[in-house]
């Protein structure tokens, strides 16, 4: 019998019952990495070494689970999959993971991401390009596509991630799982890699809604080491799901959800704005009451370019200290400068060079008021007019993307106008920090969309509740690649 397909809380009770042992999970789940890694090419580093402990109370306690690779672990390989740090060994753990090994969580391999996390299609990763465990030939997103991949394939019920722009959302919505990143400071972002530290969120992939509350309540605390981290002791996400949504009230954005706002839409993005409406008549036989709204379309307009200058802008600054002095693999050069030179053209791939050369021309002094400032202003009008629709709804529910995963062949980290605002809107929730969380939301041409249910800052656990609710009523829970090709 296998484990790593079922749900946390079914390995927790099999755990206690003695019908499993932690070492045999971690056995399991290593074969399946191993099966996984030469199908999907989901991992920087395998645990081989991985040991089992000593099984309590705590839900995650003997359960195996992977790290995305740009989560400092002391004495473990951590490259932010990118050759620049494709040696780094560093000498601390992320916050995080001390906080999910003191629950009793064993990690069992690093999973690849796109390099630093600064892109959406998975392919940037130094170690090769991941691939969808549903079809090879379509991509996991980014920037967490190693752990969305794991999880889907059914390499444990769980990995953690990182969401900057929606890098554990929107790959989660392309592989069929939950991804959900709480509000800004929940988690510690302390020996996270930084990308864009104003936007940088982390949080957890799993099979199920109740999965991702034990997961987040396990990362979760307040971080002498993080100023920006929050006590958030006297909230308990797993406990405080009931399914209630009695005077729930949702929305969804009318210039986002209407076909009618995409005149060249294909029959994936048709089919599955359709089948987004299908979902918003169902959440109103659930009880939910959801009604339209429409925001200013040049304001949404804004928001892909709004987010390149603010991120671009913060990985440039966040980046400075990769040098290949301090850390990493020294470059050759007969001088200083040459040498880090080298080691930035030489180490980086060619997209995290272009975010870096837009992120120093916008903090020049000469640009930055047009840039940088203009694109903090608008961040601000963006988030206002989310906050004014929390004053009136519970959550905000929209399709995440423009329909099922792209496909690798031909791909690039470049925007299709026409459909920008549905691929980019996952933004507004880094923007404000907003809690936010994605679910499956069925197939199109057997390939697995998702729902996106966003709240306001510090409502955790209404938005879960509201996930919660909408999942038990659909036959996508736990759903797990039943044979990977």
């Amino acid at each position: 019998m296998t484990y790593m397909d079922k749900s946390i809380e079914e390995i927790h009770e099999a755990l206690i019952k003695g019908k499993v042992t932690s070492k045999e999970l971690i056995k399991e789940s290593l074969e399946k990495t191993k099966e996984i890694e030469k199908k999907c090419n989901a991992f920087v580093t395998i645990l081989d070494d991985a040991k089992p402990v000593e099984v309590t109370d705590e839900l995650l306690s003997g359960i195996p689970y992977g790290i995305k690779d740009n989560y400092s672990t002391e004495g473990i390989l951590s490259t932010g999959s990118s050759n620049t740090l494709k040696d780094y060994i560093p000498f601390f753990t992320a916050t995080a993971i001390e906080n999910l090994t003191k629950k009793g969580a064993i990690p069992v391999n690093k999973t690849a991401l796109d390099e630093f996390g600064m892109g959406g299609t998975g392919t940037t990763c130094h170690t090769g390009t991941i691939t969808n465990p549903w079809d090879h030939t379509r991509m996991c997103a980014g920037s967490s596509a190693g752990s969305a991949a794991a999880v889907a394939a059914g390499v444990y019920p769980y990995a953690t991630g990182s969401d900057t722009g929606d890098s554990i959302r929107k790959p989660a919505a392309y592989c069929g799982i939950v991804g959900y990143k709480p509000t800004y400071g929940m988690i510690s972002r302390y020996g996270l890699f930084p990308f864009a530290s104003s936007l940088d969120h982390l949080g957890a992939l799993t099979r199920s809604v109740k999965d991702a509350a034990i997961v987040v309540d396990g990362m979760k605390g307040i971080d002498k080491n993080d100023m920006t981290s929050w006590d958030s002791s006297n909230i308990h996400l797993y406990d405080s799901i009931d399914g209630n949504i009695k005077g729930k009230k949702l929305c969804y954005i009318k210039e986002i959800c209407d076909i009618n706002n995409y005149p060249n839409a294909d029959n994936e993005l048709k089919e599955h704005l359709a089948n987004f409406m299908d979902t918003i008549e169902k959440c109103k036989k659930l009880g939910f009451e959801v009604k339209e709204e429409s925001i200013d379309q040049t304001l949404l307009n804004a928001l892909p370019s709004v987010y390149v200058v603010i991120s671009c802008a913060e990985a440039t600054s966040n980046m400075s200290n990769l040098t290949g002095f301090i850390f990493g693999p020294r470059a050759e050069g007969e001088s200083w400068d040459q040498s880090l030179k080298n080691y930035r053209t030489k180490g980086f791939s060619p997209l995290i060079k272009r975010r870096f050369v837009i992120g120093s021309y916008v903090l020049q002094a000469e640009n930055k008021d047009r840039y940088f400032h203009n694109a903090q202003r608008v961040r601000r009008l963006l988030v206002d007019e989310w906050n004014k629709l929390y004053k009136k709804y519970d959550a905000i529910i929209l399709p995440v993307g423009s329909g099922p995963a792209k496909k690798l062949e031909g791909s690039k980290d470049i925007l299709d106008q026409n459909t920008a605002i549905l691929e980019e809107h996952l933004q507004i929730g880094n923007f404000g920090g907003f809690p936010s969380i994605t679910i499956p939301n069925g197939f199109i041409d057997n390939l697995p969309v998702g729902i996106n249910i966003t709240g306001k800052c510090y409502d955790d656990i209404n938005v879960l509740n509201i996930a919660y609710a909408i999942e038990s009523s659909m036959n996508y829970k736990g759903q797990v690649v039943k044979e990977v090709k």
